[in-house]
C-alpha cells in the first residue's frame, strides 16, 4: 500500500509540474491559479478589516505606497506584455494599502494584493528601498510561487492520506493557504524551495524596480539595514530568507542586469 502511495505521489509530482514563463523553472501546480487569486480577494478583505488601514487622503506615506506600488505594477505588466505574456497577469486586479503596525512586513498575495506595514518604512528610508521592497514581494505573486507552497503542502499531506493529492477540495486548499500566507506556515517541505523562491524574487524584484524608474542599487543598503537590526529573533520579512551576507553578494552580482533596465523618472 505505501508503494503505491508513493508511486501515485510521484506521477502527480511529475505531470503536474509546469514551467514558469518568466523564470523557467519547472514548478509544481495542483491548485488553479483562478482559485488561488479567488481566497486571495477574500483573505486580502478579512485581513483589511481587521487591522488598521492608512487613509492614503491624510498620509504621505500611504500615498507613497500607493505611487511606488503602482509604478511596480506598470512595470510588470510592461515586462510581460514584451515576452507576449500578458495573459498571465490578466485576473490581476492590483491594490496597495498602508497598515499601521510596528511590524517590519510587507506583502503581496496573488491576483496582486499588496499590503505594507509602517513598521518598515523607517528601514526602507526612501522610495527606491520600497520600490525594491514590492518588486520582491510582487514577484513572489507573479511568479507563483504561493501556488507553488500551497501544492507542496498538498504532496505533504497526501504522503500521509492517500488519494488527496488528487481531490483539490476547496476546504482542503484553504486550509494549505493558510498555512502558506499565515504567520504560522512550517510545514517541512517547503523550507528548501523557500530560497530558490527568495533569490527569484531578488532577481526580477531588481528589474521590476529599475523598469519602474527606481535606482535598484538601493536594494544593497537596504538589506543591510535590516541585517544591522540585530536581535535573536529577525523580523517576519526575513522568515525563512537567505543569509543577509549571501543574499546582498547575490544582489551585487545581479545589478549589472538589472542596472540595464534602469531609466529614472522625473518627479
Amino acid at each position: 500500500m505505501r508503494n503505491k502511495l508513493l508511486f501515485f505521489v510521484c506521477l502527480s509530482f511529475l505531470f503536474a509540474c509546469t514551467r514558469n514563463a518568466i523564470t523557467g523553472r519547472n514548478q509544481l501546480s495542483l491548485i488553479p491559479e483562478e482559485q488561488v487569486e479567488s481566497m486571495a480577494v477574500t483573505e486580502y478583505k478579512q485581513f483589511l478589516s481587521q487591522n488598521k488601514v492608512v487613509n492614503s487622503a491624510g498620509s504621505k506615506d500611504a500615498e507613497m505606497v500607493k505611487r511606488v506600488g503602482t509604478r511596480i505594477a506598470n512595470a510588470i505588466t510592461e515586462y510581460y506584455k514584451n515576452k507576449g505574456l500578458s495573459n498571465e497577469l490578466a485576473n490581476y486586479k492590483w491594490e496597495f494599502n498602508l497598515v499601521d503596525s510596528k511590524e517590519i512586513n510587507a506583502w503581496c498575495m496573488p491576483g496582486g494584493k499588496v499590503v505594507v506595514y509602517t513598521g518598515i518604512l523607517p528601514v526602507t528610508q526612501n522610495e527606491a528601498a520600497l520600490a525594491v521592497v514590492l518588486g520582491h514581494e510582487i514577484t513572489h505573486a507573479v511568479a507563483g510561487h504561493g501556488r507553488e507552497r500551497m501544492s507542496q503542502g498538498l504532496l505533504a499531506q497526501g504522503i500521509q492520506v492517500a488519494g488527496n493529492v488528487a481531490l483539490g477540495k476547496n476546504a482542503q486548499a484553504v486550509n494549505i493557504f493558510n498555512n502558506v500566507y499565515g504567520p504560522a506556515a512550517q510545514v517541512g517541505v517547503l523550507l528548501p524551495n523557500s530560497r530558490n523562491q527568495e533569490y527569484e524574487a531578488d532577481h526580477y524584484g531588481l528589474i521590476f524596480a529599475a523598469m519602474a524608474g527606481y535606482n535598484p542599487q538601493e536594494a544593497v543598503p537596504f538589506w543591510q539595514r535590516m541585517a544591522n537590526l540585530g536581535g535573536q529573533k529577525p523580523p517576519v520579512f526575513l522568515s525563512s530568507h537567505p543569509e543577509d551576507a549571501d543574499r546582498i553578494k547575490k544582489l551585487q552580482e545581479l545589478m549589472p542586469e538589472a542596472l540595464t533596465y534602469y531609466k529614472p523618472v522625473s518627479k
